[in-house]
């Protein structure tokens, strides 16, 4: 079944809509590179939507009803926002979810040291990369070091035009004959991401005598005069390494965006963008944005753990009594959109794609009815009677989608958090946005993919 190319459809008032999204997706990227980031940035923009905390809420012990806004955070890493529907949560809520951690280069607990009057940052990769693709790039650092005092320090270096950026560095070509024999899970190793972050040693200590490691020590100086912070405080930071710079308008003719973490914020904020658009609905509405999908979905932030069904019970006392049965089936009534990224088709690399059944950029949103790998292994199967439902519902919309899975069926596979909210007897299907360079540094999605996503998330919510 073909589907056209939906740039060729727009009139001057969609192409309006389509540059306001998408400029507000990119400021979205910027302002969102790590997880943390990403829920503060949510709850900011809930906030001003007239969304209050469960906790305020909690506090005050009054029911909630039609309209009333409400969001919970779990460790500051995984968000779900609620609009209650005029129906009870019972009869099921419509959920849209995805996931906001993206692959990166995390530092480690005890990361400093100097080698050669060279200091360097010790870390370990995060998700599935090709490690190749990380060196010899401008790198900034994000993230919170939290004291023993209590203090958090939020850290972020790399991104204004006048701060300083790091660098994983590589081996010259004139010198590299035998690196480049080597396979390209090999070319550079785990070990070898360790990220440079100064050469200049500290001329004299305070006693006036010559210093040890004095490139480390000035490391050490300039945290200590920046973020008031000592050595140990790594033990309990948070810091990542992802790519410095800004979201940028990718072609000639400025259709696609270029920018780190695409997988899956672009999910992850045109959902956030709908919930925020859509109100007066029949059904509860949520928007759920975890961490840890690039791990397994592992962990108190993870889908797998029990925060968001706590946060559900504690909606449905609010909302009808306190009632475990009554949860269970708000659960289970329940339908959700696990919305992640797809690879889309790169003829550059058909190879390892089957066309017809491949994701296609500026085709709309992208349906899988199957994910996981091989023999359907790890998959959630969604329903056809669902699938006709939703065919219906994006029909009536106007909003242009595609059915996919990814790449070739022996070539290997992928999944969302689908499967793990199936297992509460709900309708789920994996759905997104087709992005090229899945994983890289740098991803490519379609700035109309990015609008149908918006108004498909609109007309979802909107399900009666």
């Amino acid at each position: 079944m073909e589907r056209k190319n939906i740039w060729t459809t727009y009139g001057e008032a969609e192409l309006k809509e389509l540059n306001e999204i998408n400029e507000k997706y990119k400021d979205c990227l910027d302002k969102g590179k790590t997880e943390r980031e990403c829920v503060n940035l949510t709850v900011e923009m809930a906030k001003e939507a007239g969304y209050r905390s469960l906790e305020e809420v909690l506090k005050e012990g009054k029911a909630l009803s039609a309209g009333d806004k409400v969001y919970a955070v779990c460790m500051g890493k995984t968000i779900a926002l609620f609009q209650m529907g005029q129906e009870p949560i019972s009869k099921g809520m419509n959920i849209l979810g995805a996931h906001i951690d993206s692959p990166r280069i995390d530092i480690k607990q005890n990361p400093l040291y100097e080698n050669e009057d060279f200091a360097y940052l010790d870390t370990h990769y995060y998700g599935g990369i090709k490690k190749y693709q990380w060196v010899a790039q401008p790198m900034a650092i994000h993230g919170v070091v939290a004291k023993k005092d209590g203090t958090v320090v939020d850290v972020v270096v790399g991104e204004k035009d006048t701060d300083p950026v790091m660098v994983i560095t590589d081996l010259l070509p004139h010198l590299g004959a035998k690196q480049m024999e080597q396979k390209a899970s090999l070319v550079i190793t785990g070990e070898n991401l360790d990220i440079l972050i100064g050469n200049r040693p500290m001329e004299k200590g305070e006693d006036g005598e010559e210093v040890k490691e004095a490139v480390k020590a000035n490391i050490l100086r300039i945290l200590k005069d920046t973020y008031d912070m000592e050595e140990e405080d790594f033990l309990s930071a948070e810091l990542e390494l992802v790519p410095a710079g800004k979201a940028r308008d990718c072609g000639i003719d400025r259709s696609m965006i270029l920018s780190y973490g695409q997988d899956d914020r672009v999910c992850a904020f045109t959902s956030l963008f709908a919930m925020l658009d859509v109100e007066n609905t029949s059904k509860t509405t949520c928007c759920l944005l975890v961490d840890k999908e690039e791990i397994g979905s592992v962990g108190a932030t993870g889908m797998q753990s029990r925060f968001f069904e706590n946060v559900v019970a504690e909606l449905v006392a609010l909302n009808e009594g306190e009632s475990e049965l009554k949860t269970r089936r708000a659960m289970q009534n329940s339908r959700m959109l696990s919305s992640d990224v797809s690879a889309a088709y790169d003829p550059l690399f058909a190879d390892v794609f089957e066309k017809r059944s491949a994701a296609l950029l500026s085709r709309g949103i992208s349906f899988n009815k199957f994910t996981g790998s091989r023999g359907k292994g790890g998959s959630n199967d969604a329903n056809a009677e669902y699938i006709g439902k939703l065919r219906k519902v994006f029909d009536d919309a106007n909003v242009a989608y595609q059915f996919a899975e990814l790449g070739k069926v022996d070539a290997g596979g992928g999944g969302t958090i689908a499967y793990i909210m199936a297992n509460y007897g709900m309708e789920v299907i994996d759905s997104g946005v087709a992005v090229l360079n899945m994983h890289a540094p740098y991803e490519v999605s379609s700035k109309a993919d990015v609008y149908e996503a918006v108004k498909g998330y609109r007309a979802f919510l909107r399900m009666e």
